[in-house]
């Protein structure tokens, strides 16, 4: 048993009875290194993922293996969810040096961490055309040993030209001038250009899900009336809801397509996939509602809800707040029990034909035609021979095409395959299960208490609607409670413990969250922590020299390198999240610093902006919002009494719309402290009354859903 059986980290643990001598991130591992004179092995990953796992079992499990490290090497062991920051300067560093990156992520440093090799997955010898980690552990002990020189001349010289292309070396390389629209045009037509019109998504395989993408180009169909971003987002999002990606007997999304037909998924469930894809299948709805797409706004906003209902039953930890993730491996059910079981990808989630007629009985001809379910498995690529004989689920025909083949009526197909769901979820109950990540993280939960607020916001009449701005309060709640501690935020909560201190990404994150949930419940306390939480990011974060904020506060000298975050990937950047927070903040507290900090973070990227489309996605949809401009609309009355206002709200599409609730009395006078302009406002003839305002300046009072409808149309 190594030192990370102290830890509290699923990752870490996972890797407690290796015979590696691992250490955690620290200083116990940076002084042996110097004491001894060895390198350091840093080895980065996150305890759901594939390759990761496959990794351990070839080589940290091997006494071979473990023998030349623990002679030749310090083994520090670190999980990129808690330690982004860590993982950020080795991933750059990767990336620099070899044209790409992933986990797990391989680096050797010398005893001051400066990185000198680097790559991701090792087979434990050569094959894959990849070099052998026991070669490559032979070969860079033997250059330590007999060739000190040129290793610390190279590790300097790298450390150097990393500073330099990470932007930490001190020179600025940032514009000043906010992009015009002509920025949004052209990053509108680089999504055309690199858009699959026959399968959506943009590019080829693998396809990963980035919702910022399609938020941005959604924001440009309101912003414009342009019918192809619309079209483009709501494509690229049913192809993900009719492909493999999605789990379609337990709801929610797998993390990628493997291939470009988003047939085949790689398995594994994180929560910021589920937040951000129920945030953009919500918009997407919207969009879409009361035209020749409301049979496709219903599709969107039932694939939200669903993966809503999964999130909360699978992914909840019992205080309130979101688990992390689930892994794509797990053991095959034939295999339950058996002391050798080999876990395998997909395992959960797979079929065989005999499986589905057994279960299903009379439903499962419809079944089938409807998932695409073939005798020998129907999975188009099989990159590591897992899914032979297997069925993965995808929509392969449509209700009245199966309706057609089986001689059933439309709805008799439909209920068949209600109960169908229902039996395969209960077989499936019965398997054994991946492995749950269940620590807390701030920055992932912050995004999943926004996708729960919107939800409840835009589907209001739903029956659901209450217990989703319950979850979203609750969970709130928790980070509030457990991981806010005397003006300082923590990133990680597990088993009773919350450590480390947040980075920007949770900030930012968390006042997403807390910003829609108090447009959900108009609660002044979400509003005050969320303006609370805004200044402890601008002190510890803020680049008051070139604008943005920093990912780190500098404070930790482990961390060689204080970078600033400018991709929007698989999550959203910190600094786009909050210039997109900011512009809500300053259309409802009228905070002219928060204007100021706007504007210099979108003029980092100057008139060019728009050639960074794919790079940028996020803020380019704060920039979206920042030249369309922001309308606050109050509703003012008791809950109840405002639904059928709320409603009329929900019907439209008004992604630069706030939506400001307000109970009379009490709170209305506790929020006009921070929002003076909705202290007057009175309810009309007693009546819910909404107030659609701009710049502060608000249009005639309305009681009557129908007015209200009017002001809402676009002018």
């Amino acid at each position: 048993m190594n030192r990370l059986a102290r830890e509290r980290s699923p990752y870490l643990l996972q890797h407690a009875g290796n015979p590696v001598d691992w250490y955690p991130w620290g200083d116990e591992a940076f002084e042996k290194a110097r004491r001894e004179n060895k390198p350091i092995f840093l080895s980065i990953g996150y305890s759901t993922c594939h390759w990761c796992h496959v990794m351990e079992h070839e080589s940290f499990e091997s006494a071979e293996v473990a023998q030349a490290l623990n002679a030749g090497f310090v083994s520090i062991k670190v999980d990129r969810e808690e330690r982004p920051d860590v993982d950020r300067v080795y991933m750059t560093f990767v990336q620099s040096t070899t044209g790409s990156g992933g986990w797990p992520m391989t680096v050797f440093l010398t005893p001051d961490l400066k990185p000198f090799f680097g790559g991701t997955y090792f087979p434990p010898h050569s094959k894959f055309g990849r070099p052998g980690f026991m070669d490559l552990l032979n070969e860079l002990a033997r250059v330590w040993q007999h060739d000190r020189a040129r290793v610390d001349f190279a590790a300097a010289e790298l450390f150097d030209r990393l500073r330099s292309v990470a932007g930490a070396d001190g020179r600025s390389q940032a514009e000043s001038t906010v992009a015009g629209t002509d920025a949004l045009a052209e990053a509108v037509e680089q999504y055309q250009v690199a858009f699959d019109r026959r399968r959506g998504g943009f590019g080829e395989s693998p396809k990963f899900p980035r919702p910022s993408e399609l938020l941005f180009l959604l924001r440009e169909h309101a912003r414009t009336g342009a019918r192809a971003p619309l079209m483009m987002a709501s494509e690229t999002l049913r192809a993900m809801a009719t492909g493999g990606m999605r789990d379609h007997v337990g709801g929610g999304f797998h993390r990628y397509s493997v291939d470009a037909e988003w047939r085949v998924p790689h398995f594994e469930k994180m929560l910021y996939d589920q937040a951000q894809l129920v945030l953009a299948y919500l918009e997407a709805a919207q969009a879409l509602t009361g035209g020749d797409g409301q049979a496709t706004a219903d599709m969107f906003a039932a694939v939200a809800e669903d993966t809503l209902a999964y999130v909360m039953r699978d992914m909840r930890d019992p205080g309130g707040a979101f688990h992390s993730a689930e892994d794509a491996d797990s053991v095959p059910p034939a295999e339950a029990g058996s002391p050798g079981a080999h876990k395998k990808e997909g395992a959960y989630y797979v079929w065989s034909d005999e499986e589905i007629g057994a279960l299903l009985g009379a439903d499962a001809d419809s079944f089938r035609r409807r998932f695409g379910i073939e005798p020998a498995g129907n999975a188009p690529s099989d990159p590591h021979d897992e899914f032979g004989g297997l069925n993965l689920l995808y929509t392969a025909r449509s209700i009245e095409e199966v309706a057609a083949d089986t001689g059933r009526s439309a709805d008799e197909v439909v209920n068949g395959l209600g109960r169908a769901r229902q039996i395969l979820f209960g077989a499936r109950e019965k398997r054994p299960r991946p492995h749950l990540d269940d620590k807390v993280l701030t920055s992932w939960n912050g995004m999943m208490i926004a996708a729960f607020a919107r939800a409840a916001r835009v589907l209001p009449g739903r029956p659901e609607a209450d217990a989703w701005l319950a979850a979203a309060r609750e969970a709130a709640t928790f980070i509030r409670d457990r991981m806010w501690r005397d003006g300082t935020l923590l990133r990680r909560y597990r088993d009773g413990d919350a450590s480390i201190e947040g980075y920007a990404e949770d900030y930012a994150s968390m006042i997403w969250g807390l910003l829609e949930l108090f447009q959900a419940d108009g609660d002044p306390a979400w509003l005050s922590w969320a303006r609370e939480l805004q200044a402890q990011q601008d002190a510890r974060f803020w680049d008051e020299q070139d604008g943005g904020w920093f990912s780190t506060t500098g404070n930790d000298p482990s961390v060689l390198l204080r970078l600033k975050e400018d991709y929007d990937g698989a999550e959203p950047s910190a600094s786009s999240v909050s210039v997109c927070n900011l512009l809500t903040l300053a259309h409802l507290t009228d905070d002219e610093e928060a204007r100021r900090k706007i504007e210099r973070t979108l003029g980092r990227y100057g008139p060019k902006a728009g050639r960074a489309a794919r790079v940028i996605p996020m803020m380019l949809a704060g920039l979206s919002t920042w030249h369309a401009g922001v309308t606050q609309v109050v509703v003012l009355g008791e809950r109840g009494d405002t639904l059928p206002l709320r409603i009329e709200m929900a019907r439209h599409y008004l992604p630069f719309a706030l939506a400001v609730p307000v109970a009379p009395g009490d709170p209305q006078r506790a929020l006009a402290g921070a929002m003076p302009f909705v202290g007057p406002m009175v309810q009309k003839g007693g009546r819910a009354t909404a107030f659609v305002c701009r710049d502060f300046a608000c249009r005639e009072p309305v009681t009557a859903v129908e007015a209200l409808a009017s002001q809402l149309q676009p002018a």
